[in-house]
């Protein structure tokens, strides 16, 4: 188990589902993550459950916020002495969330600032540092909702379009610099977060039966995300990766 051996990854939301999954693979992969998440018990849970030992740094950073942004990946740096990859998947929508001419304008702003907004942010402080180490791998998270219609979830898609439009400027300008830049699009995923909702919302409850292998699990995305962080796609880049048990062909 040694894909990303050596390598030095930045994972946002890794309090979550989705990113304490990355964060648990990329140590079974022999890399070095910073936890990072608004909250900080969390993000000490996922180090703990990955077993990370020496090779996890715990940090709490609002991604909305320019400073702390710059502040973390400042401290990962100075602790790992490098950064080879950015793994974005601090994000969500809400029961909120709904047709834009229902929506709270409250929500769409919300949305914009976390899912995408942050994104820009943790981008734009990561990737020279990445450019110090020789090149990397930014792999953003997009959304089914970027890659079909899905009713009442206008705030939500609108940010998580701007993340695959992001994702594809972005490979163009730092291709140069050795640097991928891919976006993951999963599926319904069975997180905490997901789970509340499904209770929450009926429509979502039936997307989940047109998933054509079952809602996806957190590994799943974890395993795209270790193949998207490896030499192993050293030539894909500006890619928005479905990882949706087949929702978005039908």
């Amino acid at each position: 188990m040694n894909r990303l051996t050596g390598k030095v990854a930045f994972i946002t939301g890794a309090a979550g589902g989705i990113g304490r999954a990355i964060c648990a693979r990329y140590i079974e992969e022999g890399a070095s993550i910073a936890a990072v998440d608004i909250l900080a018990d969390g993000v000490q849970e996922s180090l703990q459950a990955a077993s990370a030992g020496d090779r996890g740094f715990a940090l709490v950073c609002d991604i909305t916020d320019p400073d702390s942004v710059r502040a973390a990946v400042a401290k990962t740096v100075a602790r790992f002495g490098r950064l080879d990859v950015l793994c974005n998947v601090a994000g969500g929508s809400s029961a909120a969330d709904a047709r834009v001419t229902d929506a709270p304008d409250s929500e769409f702003w919300r949305v914009i600032k976390l899912d995408l907004y942050g994104t820009f942010l943790c981008c734009k402080h990561a990737i020279p540092e990445m450019i110090k180490a020789g090149g990397g791998s930014v792999i953003n998270m997009s959304s089914m909702v970027a890659q079909m219609a899905l009713p009442e979830r206008d705030c939500y898609t609108a940010a998580k379009g701007g993340v695959s439009s992001l994702t594809r400027s972005m490979a163009a300008e730092y291709a140069a610099n050795k640097i991928r830049v891919n976006a993951i699009a999963p599926g319904l995923v069975l997180t905490p977060r997901i789970a509340r909702l499904l209770a929450e919302r009926p429509e979502l409850r039936g997307l989940s039966d047109t998933h054509l292998l079952g809602p996806c699990q957190p590994l799943d995305i974890a395993q795209m995300a270790v193949y998207l962080g490896s030499d192993e796609a050293r030539v894909v880049t500006g890619q928005v990766l479905p990882v949706d048990s087949g929702v978005t062909i039908h």
